[in-house]
């Protein structure tokens, strides 16, 4: 409860200060658990603009996400903790996806189309899209140097926070983080 209390004073203080930056200032405040490892960035940073594509080979550009907060995810289907990640990732996308949030997967490197499905359909995931980079531009582009890899951009397309490896993306504390950004559902 004090946590919570914290957070609302300092949404309130930034937004008074700096409106643009009271959505991820209270979202870090409410940070616990994994979600420690989020780190936000002091300022908005550009996000890649390499092409990807679908899985069934459509181009594809973050900034076709414009307008709504996006946690961009690089796994691979050889990554052990992207396989631990990815259902949670789909429980987050279940709970809060939506007019105004969404969570965007992409793998990155040689990952052919058959083992991408075969990794989701082992895994039980069923509700984030099988989208490709596969010579890694964008992963490059964006300096993605390991995996997983999870990047969170605001409704103008810009990075504001990162975290490195995996984490629990279905837990009370990456959901408040989440709820905090994106706001209440219109």
């Amino acid at each position: 409860m004090r946590k919570l209390a914290l957070a609302l004073l300092y949404t309130a203080t930034a937004a008074l200060a700096n409106p643009a930056l009271a959505d991820t200032g209270a979202a870090e405040a409410l940070r616990d658990g994994d979600m420690k490892k989020l780190t936000f960035h002091s300022e908005a940073k550009p996000a890649g603009t390499a092409a990807f594509e679908t899985f069934e080979g459509e181009p594809l550009a973050l900034s076709d996400w414009q307008g709504k907060w996006v946690l961009v995810n690089f796994w691979a289907t050889w990554c052990a903790p992207c396989r631990k990640e990815m259902p949670a990732l789909a429980a987050l996308q279940d709970a809060l996806g939506g007019d105004s949030f969404e969570v965007v997967t992409i793998a990155t490197g040689r990952n052919p189309p058959p083992a991408m499905q075969e990794f989701f359909e082992e895994i039980g995931v069923d509700s984030l899209p099988l989208h490709r980079d596969p010579g890694s531009v964008l992963a490059r582009e964006m300096g993605v140097l390991g995996l997983p890899i999870t990047v969170i951009l605001n409704p103008e397309g810009e990075e504001v926070a990162r975290l490195r490896g995996d984490a629990e993306w279905d837990s009370e504390s990456a959901r408040a983080v989440i709820g905090a950004l994106i706001g209440p559902e219109s």
